[in-house]
């Protein structure tokens, strides 16, 4: 891993409170907080509504967080929990209720359906402590950091992942979140946004990826071909050594990103995966796309990128870069409504819209 750059880091009334050494989880009239509506692949297959039209809670720890899954009715009844502070290992505990299935040290949003998780106030930081999305579905993460999440030493959270989604998922939209790491995977760290074992129909929007080995994948082995039906569009991904994000099999549709500090590698598309990569900015950066560290191919459709001072190394058995004159190499239909801004005014879009404590702000369609 390259050296890391330094990171940098009015509600209703309440009806009811429950305050605990745990933390706190307050009760707020039936309203959902205002997350704006999913776009890309997360609006097909029935569309992405996280908790709209049930109860929404204010939670202050990963434990509260985790109670108010617990006490819904079923897990599907919708909620909204709104989460403010720094939830971290000390304050994360297992919980258990008809409406979850959770666990100590991770914030588990398993076996459930129809959550919104967002950060409220002054923020919220998941410090060392990843999120955890697997067999659920209709799931919302929004404005929400999550940093040095590790696989290995101490404490470890998730697998390394910041927000790991796995096993039969469906509909989930992540948006406007900072995913920071602070090395690779001799440091401990894993990746940052990891898909797998037969996850669909989600997109990644409006988020920072930043100071990691491996910025994310999508399926955990060349067998792993399950997955598809992802957007990435408007995140920056920042001093990223490689999978940013890497894709097996599939179908991901990449628009509007800003990349900076690519340092191996970039856009992985291989084991017969099909990547859409429409206006672009890659700047200072390796091998931004093509199919690498396998002999099996991915297929990519390029328009309107812009690569700037990005370098090319040469092809080989384990080693196709698509440039250093970038061509399609196969077709990808876009099932659903986007607008696209021009590459050129993409790295003053993102850095005006993109992370955790922006007020949601997007794209108006200007520079």
């Amino acid at each position: 891993m390259k050296r890391a750059l330094p990171l940098r880091l009015p509600a209703a009334l309440a009806t009811m409170a429950l305050a605990a050494a745990t933390g706190t989880l307050v009760s707020m009239p039936e309203a959902s907080a205002a997350t704006g509506s999913a776009t890309g692949y997360a609006t097909q297959n029935g569309g992405t509504t996280g908790g709209a039209g049930g109860q929404t809670v204010r939670a202050t720890t990963g434990t509260a967080i985790h109670q108010a899954l617990c006490g819904r009715a079923s897990t599907s009844t919708p909620i909204t929990i709104e989460v403010t502070g720094t939830i971290n290992h000390a304050n994360t505990k297992k919980v258990s209720g008809a409406g979850c299935d959770t666990a100590d040290g991770v914030i588990e949003l398993k076996k459930v359906s129809n959550v919104t998780l967002v950060g409220v106030g002054s923020g919220a930081v998941f410090d060392q402590l990843g999120i955890h999305i697997r067999e659920s579905k209709n799931i919302i993460v929004q404005n929400v950091t999550v940093r040095n999440v590790k696989k290995s030493g101490s404490p470890t959270s998730n697998g390394g992942d910041a927000i790991g989604i796995e096993r039969n998922v469906r509909n989930v939209w992540i948006d406007h979140t900072t995913l920071e790491a602070s090395g690779g995977e001799s440091e401990g760290f894993d990746g940052l946004f990891d898909l797998k074992d037969n996850t669909q129909y989600v997109t990644l929007s409006y988020s920072v990826l930043r100071n990691s080995g491996r910025g994310g994948l999508v399926g955990n082995s060349e067998s792993d071909r399950s997955n598809g039906y992802i957007t990435y569009h408007h995140n920056r991904y920042e001093n990223i050594d490689s999978r940013a994000p890497l894709l097996r099999g599939g179908i991901a549709h990449l628009y509007n990103n800003h990349y900076v500090r690519l340092n191996d590698s970039g856009i992985n598309s291989r084991a017969g995966a099909r990547a859409r990569v429409d206006n672009n900015y890659f700047e200072d950066s390796k091998d931004v796309l093509g199919t690498f560290y396998t002999d099996q191919a991915g297929y990519w459709q390029v328009g309107g990128n812009i690569f700037d001072n990005v370098t090319w190394s040469a092809p080989g058995s384990e080693n196709r870069p698509a440039g250093p004159d970038p061509k399609s190499n196969t077709t990808v239909a876009i099932p659903y409504s986007h607008t696209l801004d021009a590459a050129g005014c993409v790295p003053a879009t993102v850095s005006r819209t993109a992370g955790a404590n922006k007020g949601l702000q997007v794209s108006d369609g200007r520079c």
